[in-house]
């Protein structure tokens, strides 16, 4: 087994190297060497947005985007609009085909797309002038975070807006979500 090392990117920041020995490390296609906002900005870009867009939406309860409206329908004061051209109504509100449809401009554009379609949605984002393009959990496109930046938007890349949420007002649990349970005792089975 070769012991030849192979960048390995770290969160949000530049590419550190890992033996070929470590598992999975042969999959990684590039290092990350792009760097987003610090904590605090996005702490900054939450309290200061009032909508969010989730691109990709999903009215499947088992997708992470519909676990994520849920949590921003009941656990923040942002209007949500819901973005997929496939459905009509995603947790009771209306969902609409594209941003440009949205009936205003969203302060943070949360996508749930894979890569290859992240380019298209950043174009629609600088297009209808939205400030903020927040890639979930696993999505990482540098070629369009560096075109997104040099358009003025601010990029958020591989982190959950929802974790991110809840991280910075208080409600983080195990699981990531608020189980309401104020106990150290295990609950019976």
């Amino acid at each position: 087994m070769s012991t030849e090392a192979v960048p390995s990117p770290l969160a949000n920041g530049p590419a550190c190297e890992l033996p070929v020995s470590v598992a999975g490390a042969n999959r990684v296609k590039s290092p990350r060497t792009w760097i987003g906002p610090s904590a605090k900005e996005r702490l900054k870009i939450l309290q200061s947005a009032t909508s969010v867009a989730i691109v990709g939406a999903s009215p499947n309860a088992a997708r992470a985007s519909y676990f994520v409206g849920t949590y921003l329908l009941q656990s923040s004061s942002y209007r949500v609009y819901f973005v997929n051209p496939n459905a009509d109504e995603i947790l009771g509100h209306k969902t609409y085909p594209t941003l440009a449809a949205l009936p205003e401009v969203p302060d943070i554009v949360d996508v749930f797309r894979r890569e290859s379609e992240i380019s298209s949605v950043v174009d629609d984002a600088v297009a209808i002038g939205a400030p903020t393009v927040w890639m979930q959990l696993g999505i990482w496109n540098q070629d369009a975070a560096t075109y997104a930046q040099s358009q003025g938007l601010t990029v958020i890349m591989d982190r959950c807006l929802k974790i991110e949420h809840a991280r910075f007002n208080g409600g983080l649990y195990l699981l990531g979500f608020n189980t309401g349970v104020i106990s150290a005792r295990k609950t019976a089975r």
